[in-house]
């Protein structure tokens, strides 16, 4: 994970400098980012290390983007973009997203009820009732927030707190235990003058008999299927020397996935199949899909 979107920026601006399309893929995990607060925190200058964390956020926060990446992107320069770009990853697979502002509001009164003194699994155990020792001799089974987010679990509360981290509600003191504090920007939210809308964390669905089926854009799709007409996909982007989404996006292929086309017709009603792509690779999709439901 880069450092800060400078950073991300330049070495994104490295693929397309031909002025070709091109693909980036950023990897990234939660290890990354307590990694990168770490040594910023063993830093002199405190306005330096203020400044740091920010662009961490801030790229922190590109990558969990619920939006247009681009427009995220060019914002955070204080360009604008008017309309979605259609070629990232969220306008092509829209993740889900739900109004979080309740959940919000609650983990953010248990930090100020135990006294921004503890960290995020102590603020959990404290949201979900946990009937610990420890809970009791600090007498956190008696505040008013105890209990109040029993119906969410470990992993969803996990995911909340990191969420509101990131996008700078909380702060994570990593030099003090990673105690959770709250910011100046929580106090809107907490007195009700805002809402938060969050992302759903993706979750794989389980492996049901031999054709698994998977949610994508709201879609119910053949998961096999899927999968092999990706693998078309490659084939022919390494033919024509293409990017695989040059051919067809992610969505195209689940929405054929789930409504099976095995004529012309069918084909040009799936999103992002037009005239001149049905004519170029239509003919081998349907061939594909026409395979699979022969087996």
């Amino acid at each position: 994970l880069p450092k800060n979107i400078e950073s991300y920026y330049q070495e994104t601006g490295r693929a397309g400098r031909d002025g070709l399309a091109a693909e980036a893929l950023l990897l990234f995990g939660y290890g990354d980012i307590a990694l990168s607060r770490g040594l910023i925190e063993k830093g002199g200058n405190p306005e330096q290390k203020r400044i740091e964390i920010h662009k961490l956020n801030a790229m922190v926060g590109f990558a969990e983007a619920t939006t247009c990446r681009r427009r995220v992107l060019l914002g955070y320069f204080d360009e604008r973009l008017d309309e979605n770009c259609g070629n990232c990853d969220i306008c092509l697979n829209p993740p889900e997203t739900y109004d979080a502002t309740e959940e919000a509001r609650k983990a953010l009164s248990c930090v100020f009820r135990v006294g921004q003194r503890f960290g995020v699994g102590h603020v959990i155990d404290v949201l979900r009732g946990a009937k610990t020792q420890r809970l009791r001799d600090l007498r956190h089974d008696q505040l008013s927030t105890y209990g109040i987010g029993k119906e969410q679990s470990q992993d969803q509360w996990s995911h909340l707190i990191r969420q509101l981290v990131h996008l700078g509600y909380l702060q994570q003191d990593i030099a003090n235990y990673s105690v959770l504090r709250l910011t100046e920007e929580a106090r809107p939210l907490l007195r009700g003058e805002c809402h938060l809308t969050l992302a759903r964390p993706r979750v794989k669905p389980a492996a049901a008999g031999k054709k698994v089926r998977k949610q994508i854009v709201g879609l119910d799709y053949d998961e096999e299927l899927f999968a092999l007409l990706r693998a078309r996909r490659k084939k022919i982007a390494d033919r024509d020397e293409v990017p695989p989404f040059v051919v067809f996006g992610d969505a195209s292929l689940a929405e054929m996935a789930a409504t099976l086309p095995t004529n012309r017709a069918a084909l040009l009603d799936i999103n992002g199949v037009g005239e001149h792509k049905l004519e170029k690779y239509g003919a081998e999709f349907i061939e594909e899909i026409e395979l699979y439901l022969c087996r």
